[in-house]
């Protein structure tokens, strides 16, 4: 089931033949993780990424203040890693962890670096992931800088609900940037 769910979702985002796509499926490692797991921690490198088959896992650091800072979730569906330190391979400066049990396939760095060598469409792949954090990235940052708590809230609410509904209020507070009083407040306005 997992496999075919990151079958369908490779196939949505480039075009691939059966055989390539099941020697990139091939790649993949299926992992069971339990709540609260820790996949990677601050000062390890990422050699790895994962998809989600069932479940949650977010990426998140610790600030000056000693702040708990989610900068991602990823639910059903959604691929995860600590992006800069796949990438470079250094030393992450954020954690991974998984929130609710969780059912993952994983592949390494090595073996995705591979990919791109022997199927030229997972170059294409890749190219559109780094494309979608990208915009990620810029959208949550400027929000930071250009809307108050309401409305960050609020495209919370319109953008990924499911952050609100199935997370609890500390992790969703942290997400958006924002005390849990303040969002206790909101949500029961």
């Amino acid at each position: 089931m997992i496999y075919e769910q990151l079958g369908n979702y490779i196939k949505k985002s480039i075009e691939v033949s059966d055989e390539d796509l099941n020697t990139i499926l091939s790649y993949f490692k299926p992992l069971k993780k339990s709540k609260n797991e820790l996949l990677l921690e601050q000062g390890q490198t990422s050699q790895q990424t994962f998809f989600i088959g069932k479940g949650c896992i977010r990426i998140f650091f610790i600030n000056e203040e000693g702040k708990d800072v989610t900068r991602y979730i990823a639910f059903e569906n959604q691929f995860a890693t600590a992006l800069v330190s796949f990438i470079t391979k250094m030393p992450a400066q954020e954690n991974i962890q998984v929130i609710e049990k969780s059912e993952l396939l994983a592949i390494t760095h090595e073996d995705f670096n591979h990919l791109m060598k022997i199927i030229p469409q997972w170059r294409e792949f890749y190219s559109n992931y780094l494309e979608k954090a990208y915009v990620n990235n810029a959208n949550r940052l400027m929000s930071f800088t250009t809307m108050d708590a309401l409305e960050r809230y609020n495209q919370l609410l319109k953008i990924n609900p499911t952050i609100v509904k199935r997370l609890p209020n500390k992790i969703v507070a942290s997400y958006i940037n924002i005390s849990q009083e303040t969002l206790s407040r909101l949500k029961s306005n």
